[in-house]
């Protein structure tokens, strides 16, 4: 696809700005002009997957528990149990990843 470089404005008074907003199904006026003066309906790069809440709040926390490794690892006053148990907390996430990975391709079946 390619790269969208020209830029292409129009006036409008209030009264031709509302019309044209009623009249757009889209909620991105410059998408239904797209469709509409194109007569094709234009693919959007950018549309979100619908996603189970829980697992969202599921990979929420993991995310918050790499944080924390993180800023201890930055944190560099390691002691050697300190490394023991980062990587026993970033082996513990490989695996509830793993799992995770496991029972969504099961659901996507």
């Amino acid at each position: 696809m390619d790269k969208r470089e020209k830029i292409i404005k129009i006036r409008a008074t209030d009264d031709e700005y509302a019309a044209l907003m009623e009249r757009s199904p889209k909620p991105r006026l410059a998408e239904w002009m797209r469709e509409y003066c194109l007569g094709a309906k234009v693919p959007r790069a950018n549309q979100v997957p619908n996603v189970d809440p829980a697992l969202l709040r599921q990979l929420s926390g993991m995310g918050n528990n790499l944080n924390q490794i993180a800023r201890a690892i930055h944190n560099q006053d390691w002691k050697p149990v300190d490394r023991v148990q980062i990587i026993a907390a970033l082996s513990s996430l490989q695996r509830e990843l793993n799992l995770m990975r496991m029972e969504n391709a099961k659901d996507d079946s």
